[in-house]
Order: C-alpha cells, then sequence, then structure tokens
C-alpha cells in the first residue's frame, strides 16, 4: 500500500511538472508573437510620419525659361530689350512725318569721301556722306558724279533698284553711303585713271548749283566711264539693292 501511495504521488508530481513547462513554453510563444506585430505595425506607419519635403525649385533652361514652359527673369529681360529696340531714332529707321520737314543737306552740310570696295580688281567705290552740320537734313536722290570736267563728263547713270523707299534724314554726325562702279575690271583700253572727281547734290527743285571736289582713293582709280554707274544715297549698305 505505501508503495502505491507514494507512486501516485511521484505520476502526479511529474504531471504536474509537464503542464507547468507547457504553460511556459506557450506564454514565452506569445510575447514572441505580439512583438513581432508590433514590428510590423511600427513599419507600416514609419512612411506617412516622416517629414514632408519642400518643393523643389523647377529646372530653368540657359534661355531664362523654366523646364515647364515658365518665363524667368532673363526672358523678362528680353521682353524690355525688345521695346529698347522698338525705340530706335527715326533717321535710323528711313525717316518720319516729322523728317519731311528738316531741310535737304547742302554742300556744306556733308563731308564726302571714297573708299576702294573689298574686291581683286576693283570695279567699285563707295561714297560716305556725313552729316556735319549739327542740325538733321535729308539727302536726297543718288550722287551726281563727273570723272573729269564738269562741262564734259559723261553723267553717271543711277540704279533704280538701290532707290530707298523713305527719305533718308541724317541725324548729326550720321553717314550715308552710295555703292558706285567704276570699271568692268582689270586693263582696259578706255580706263583713265582718276586722282579726284566731282559730286554734286540734289536740292529740293533739282541738282544743286555747284559741287564739291572728292579725292580718289589709294592716289587714283581706274575709271570707264561707258560701264560707271552709282546707286542712291542710302543709310547703310544693303546686299542685293547694291550689288551692280
Amino acid at each position: 500500500m505505501r508503495t502505491t501511495h507514494r507512486s501516485t504521488r511521484t505520476a502526479l508530481l511529474v504531471a504536474a511538472l509537464a503542464a507547468a513547462s507547457l504553460s511556459l513554453t506557450a506564454c514565452g510563444g506569445g510575447d514572441a508573437g505580439a512583438k513581432d506585430a508590433g514590428s510590423a505595425r511600427t513599419t507600416q506607419s514609419a512612411a506617412p510620419q516622416s517629414p514632408t519635403s519642400a518643393p523643389a525649385a523647377p529646372a530653368t533652361t540657359g534661355s531664362g525659361e523654366s523646364a515647364t514652359g515658365t518665363t524667368g527673369t532673363t526672358g523678362t529681360a528680353g521682353g524690355s530689350g525688345d521695346a529698347t529696340a522698338s525705340a530706335a531714332p527715326a533717321a535710323a529707321k528711313g525717316g518720319t512725318v516729322a523728317d519731311a520737314k528738316a531741310p535737304v543737306c547742302a554742300h556744306g552740310d556733308v563731308r564726302i569721301t571714297a573708299a576702294k570696295a573689298d574686291e581683286v580688281p576693283t570695279e567699285h567705290v563707295v561714297l560716305t556722306a556725313t552729316n556735319t552740320s549739327g542740325r538733321a537734313c535729308r539727302l536726297l536722290g543718288h550722287p551726281l558724279i563727273a570723272f573729269g570736267e564738269i562741262q564734259t563728263a559723261k553723267d553717271v547713270p543711277p540704279v533704280a533698284q538701290s532707290k530707298p523707299a523713305a527719305p533718308v534724314v541724317l541725324a548729326p554726325g550720321a553717314p550715308a553711303y552710295a555703292n558706285v562702279r567704276i570699271s568692268a575690271g582689270g586693263v582696259h583700253e578706255d580706263n583713265k585713271v582718276v586722282k579726284e572727281f566731282n559730286v554734286n547734290l540734289f536740292a529740293a527743285d533739282g541738282p544743286a548749283e555747284g559741287s564739291v571736289v572728292v579725292a580718289a582713293p589709294a592716289g587714283g582709280i581706274a575709271v570707264d566711264e561707258k560701264v560707271a554707274k552709282t546707286g542712291y544715297w542710302t543709310p547703310e549698305l544693303r546686299n542685293g539693292a547694291d550689288e551692280f
């Protein structure tokens, strides 16, 4: 009987120890699961809790325009440049109604010089008339050129295609130009060496009285009066219109 009671108590003790062990194991597993769940929740909520970054400034191109097409400061400056260009003096734009009231340039109002064109052989010279009067004046028509004695020299005809569309009004110190063909190039029996020649201007009612003597460039030019032609006075030499 004693052996039976002792065996019974031993069996109960072993069963209790086993139950306690199972309980501890179950509790430990529950803690680990809770920790894992907590970690997952923290990871999922991390993204929306991060500070919001400030929006990046739009990238700009070298022309002052943003990548989205918005005009920047440089573009605005460009607009100002266009406004400045549109306010150019009337003389540079070929004349206005007010310019028509400017007096006609007389011989004493301009200084006329001649230079060879940049070509070989020389077939053209360029006349420059600079306003030295200190006031605006109108330069009419084309230069009246005489390569020789005024009484006997052949008139140099003008080229119609070079005539400007608007009056040529010279501000003080401003120049006008006329392209002049003097020969067909090369040596020709009709060529004559000219060291100076006469240039006259137009008045309001026709050729002005008198003329000015202009020195030929480089000590002399070879002139063939049969092929000589002159362009009209223009604020600048224009490609095409002055090529003849």
